[in-house]
């Protein structure tokens, strides 16, 4: 019964944010979750192909939707929870959407993007078929104030699974927690890249500790070359291409995890070439690489989150871009981590806008960036920017922090009907 009432006040406190014009994946499973406090446990307990988690620093939210992908293309019903909505009133969210009235899901095995702290805080309500971690870097050293914390919230998430533990074989941290687990019986699988690739990262792929050797096809899932969204992997059977939803180093290292998850999972029933295909034709989490149309223009938008994701992907844009803006929103109280971002591989950039245009700016003069206009005022610096002429070749392309990206959004009233093909 307390189920049944749970999803019913979610429910309506979803109805109402929607209609206020939010998408309420956080409130009406905070709700759910205070009413029900069993029903979580319940669903996750309950599918019958177990739960597949997918924790770390970056890449959770493309490694999750690249798994479900590739799982669904074998057949099979996946539950899953949306981008950024990885604490556990997210999770309860996705129930309510997906469940019925008592929120019970249909589907075969789930596949959850969890936050390192609470999926660790929650560790006692689940059990893992498999668990993926993907990296720690130093936006978790920002967050939990040492790297040591987060190897230990990732070894209890680690050590919930019953089966693998699928790791990422170029962090040297994740070592450390495939120690932990290995103690335990469980099997350790691994992804990562090739020499050639971690040497084509001037700055590194941003992990706290990287490991200084390479790990071979013949151990697990090896990213071997990338040339833009052209990527090519290789395992024991040998090499297979495929394309990205974006470019980056970090996207393929993302496909890798994806697929050596999906392996896990599958075991016999895995189809090498089918989860390449499927890959390919997958579009980017939102704001990840998505192209989408302004006022009849296609513009790139690439987000950028910490100081390893505005590294990779302005490494991966080079200074190709005929037409650039980069918009730094006012959720960036403390700039001095853009300090710590390389950004002299741009060359050039049109306009710099938003809240922390200046501190973003001052970054860029120092590096030998040259800019053409500096505007505090977001939507007015990307109105200057849709106003330039179009580029000879390509599309205009935004590179933003997470609040500048949703106010763009919002105020040109982007929803996922408006994305257009991934980025060229």
């Amino acid at each position: 019964m307390l189920d049944a009432i749970g999803v019913a006040a979610g429910r309506a406190v979803q109805a109402v944010l929607r209609a206020r014009g939010g998408k309420g994946s956080g409130g009406p499973g905070l709700v759910t979750n205070r009413i029900a406090p069993g029903l979580l446990p319940r669903v996750l307990a309950s599918f019958p192909g177990g739960l597949v988690v997918v924790s770390g620093t970056a890449g959770k939210s493309t490694t999750t939707k690249m798994v479900t992908a590739v799982l669904r293309a074998h057949g099979l019903r996946v539950f899953t929870n949306s981008s950024t909505a990885n604490l556990p009133q997210g999770i309860t969210s996705a129930v309510l959407d997906e469940g019925d009235w008592r929120g019970r899901v249909d589907a075969d095995i789930a596949v959850l993007e969890m936050d390192e702290a609470f999926g660790a805080k929650i560790a006692a309500m689940y059990r893992a078929r498999v668990v993926t971690l993907t990296n720690i870097n130093l936006d978790d050293i920002a967050r939990f104030e040492s790297y040591e914390r987060v190897i230990r919230l990732l070894t209890t998430i680690a050590q919930r699974a019953d089966g693998a533990v699928v790791l990422n074989a170029d962090d040297a941290s994740l070592s450390r927690v495939a120690v932990s687990v290995r103690d335990t019986g469980r099997t350790v699988r691994r992804f990562g890249v090739s020499s050639q690739v971690m040497s084509d990262q001037p700055y590194g792929l941003g992990y706290v500790r990287t490991e200084p050797g390479r790990m071979a096809p013949a151990d697990g899932t090896v990213v071997e070359s990338i040339d833009g969204r052209s990527a090519v992997l290789a395992d024991a059977a040998g090499s297979f291409p495929l394309t990205l939803p974006a470019r980056g180093a970090h996207f393929a290292v993302d496909a890798a995890a994806a697929v050596e998850t999906a392996r896990e999972v599958l075991g016999a029933r895995f189809d090498r070439d089918l989860a390449a295909r499927t890959l390919s034709e997958l579009k980017p989490v939102f704001g990840r690489g998505e192209t989408v149309e302004i006022q009849g223009q296609r513009i790139e938008c690439v987000l950028v989150q910490n100081t390893a994701s505005f590294q990779l992907n302005i490494d991966a844009l080079g200074s190709a871009r005929e037409r650039l803006f980069v918009g730094i929103g006012d959720e960036e109280e403390d700039t001095s981590w853009l300090w710590t971002v390389h950004t002299g591989s741009l060359g050039r950039v049109d306009i710099v806008g938003g809240p922390k245009a200046d501190a973003m700016a001052n970054r860029l003069a120092y590096d030998g960036v040259v800019f053409d206009a500096v505007d505090t005022d977001l939507i007015r610096a990307f109105e200057a920017f849709l106003a330039l002429p179009a580029p000879a070749h390509g599309d205009k392309t935004v590179v933003f922090t997470s609040r500048s990206m949703r106010k763009i959004r919002g105020h040109y009233g982007l929803t996922t009907q408006e994305v257009r093909s991934g980025s060229r």
